[in-house]
């Protein structure tokens, strides 16, 4: 296959997705955040990040900072964000971050080096040209980042002013994502969010003339009023946008865990059988534009990198996404950020006021985390390897952890057979493989190696479509 052939050969079965859509992960991390507990303490992370010191041959820092701040509110939305319109709150948090990056690196030593850079939301661009001068200035005083390192910021089409975009560029930011959701004004005013096509084609256009090295687009299916008829306007629009990646996620309405969502009027929700002839639509619209399925919800041009990163196995997971860096070691900054360090995860607390009162007692605000076990380390590396749609070799996972693959995990491999039965994997004596097919499902493939579903929990999942 050429890089420049899209991807025909997925075949989109309603019969396939409605046996298969069940509920479960996005698999950003396993074990997943849900199973975090508060037996991890701060202590914990700080041996982590010690070792980290001690032990030569590290990998590299991706870093990801969490500001958590908006203007306004979208009904929609799942993310830890404070509404205000008070911005010296950010030159407060500012402060507060410059405190966690400095005990970090204090427990880091001089191995520093980061590779890969992310500002999530909230809305980064809330903060203005001089506290973003700011945040960055402090992130290189504490770290050292590679010449070709990854620098992404999440941008509210709505906050982009003239000079926005080149004022990103000039901090070494090469890449962005535009929170775009929906096109149809009806949508737009049924989620509290308005934003004109206009407003999102300047912002691309002025991506472009900064020379970002790639530009992202957020669409949601599911919201509110949407029908198969207005999503496909909203697609005719954004192909002509042409950004070179599209991440195409699936609304989960969790009225009673995020209070944004009780403005929504349920009664004003497509059905489950729109929702999924809009997702099949707008699949289809995707690759028969020349779009590529990289994997899960995302889209790529077919000379983006991260195609690139697919067709060379190279694609990797983590709390950011699909990313074409190697496996790294995760430090988050902020409330209610995500750091994986070695083989464990921590999560810092949700509120500011929490994250400040750590902080000014010289603490690092961890709230809770996760130690992985060999088995844990193990299962994440076939489910990590799953979600990329790569194979499973028998043989490398024996070299690497000692154990003969299909008696340790008899069990799962009987469950598997029903997906097989289906052509979403193939099995063999050497490996379990993906195929095209099956690529749709790889978050319920994965799921069958997950030994946490048979735990209660209280998240409750996504559906896979």
């Amino acid at each position: 296959m050429t890089m420049t052939q899209p991807l025909q050969d997925i075949e989109l079965s309603e019969e396939l997705i409605r046996k298969f859509d069940k509920s479960g992960p996005r698999y950003t991390s396993y074990p997943t955040a849900d199973r975090f507990n508060s037996a991890f303490s701060e202590q914990n992370y700080v041996t982590y990040l010690a070792q980290r010191v001690e032990s030569p041959g590290n990998p590299p820092l991706s870093i990801y900072v969490h500001l958590p701040f908006c203007e306004s509110l979208c009904y929609f939305c799942a993310c830890n964000k404070i509404i205000t319109r008070d911005h010296d709150r950010a030159r407060e948090y500012l402060r507060y971050l410059d405190k966690e990056m400095a005990l970090v690196s204090a427990h880091l030593g001089h191995d520093r080096k980061a590779v890969q850079l992310h500002l999530g939301g909230g809305t980064p661009t809330f903060f203005n040209a001089d506290e973003l001068h700011q945040l960055m200035s402090m992130l290189r005083s504490h770290f050292e980042f590679a010449a070709d390192a990854e620098l992404g910021v999440e941008i509210d089409p709505r906050t982009v002013r003239d000079g926005t975009l080149s004022m990103l560029a000039g901090l070494g930011f090469n890449r962005n994502s535009f929170g775009v959701q929906d096109f149809d004004p009806e949508v737009q005013r049924a989620v509290n969010r308005i934003q004109p096509l206009e407003m999102v084609e300047q912002a691309v256009a002025q991506s472009r003339s900064a020379n970002f090295q790639s530009i992202n687009a957020d669409l949601i299916y599911g919201l509110p009023k949407q029908t198969v008829e207005s999503f496909s306007r909203t697609l005719d629009s954004l192909i002509r946008v042409a950004p070179d990646r599209i991440a195409l996620y699936n609304y989960a309405h969790l009225p009673s865990r995020f209070k944004a969502q009780r403005q929504i009027v349920s009664g004003d929700l497509p059905s489950a059988d729109v929702r999924l002839q809009i997702f099949l639509m707008s699949t289809r619209r995707l690759l028969d534009a020349g779009y590529v399925y990289i994997g899960l919800d995302h889209f790529s041009k077919p000379d983006d990198e991260l195609n690139k990163a697919r067709l060379d196995m190279s694609l990797h997971r983590n709390f950011q996404g699909y990313t074409t860096r190697a496996e790294c070691d995760l430090i988050g900054f902020g409330v209610s950020a995500i750091s994986k360090v070695g083989n464990s995860y921590s999560q810092s607390v949700r509120t500011v006021n929490a994250y400040y009162r750590h902080l000014d007692a010289g603490q690092l605000p961890v709230e809770k985390g996760v130690e992985l076990d060999n088995d844990d380390l193990l299962r994440r590396r076939i489910i990590m390897t799953l979600m990329c749609s790569a194979p499973v070799i028998f043989d490398a996972i024996k070299r690497s952890h000692g154990i003969h693959f299909q008696a340790y995990f008899a069990s799962e491999m009987a469950l598997l057979e029903q997906y097989e039965d289906a052509g979403l994997i193939a099995i063999d004596a050497t490996a379990i493989r993906v195929t095209a097919k099956g690529r749709l499902f790889v978050r319920a493939i994965a799921m069958v190696f997950d030994k946490y579903l048979a735990r209660p929990s209280e998240s409750t999942y996504s559906k896979l479509i």
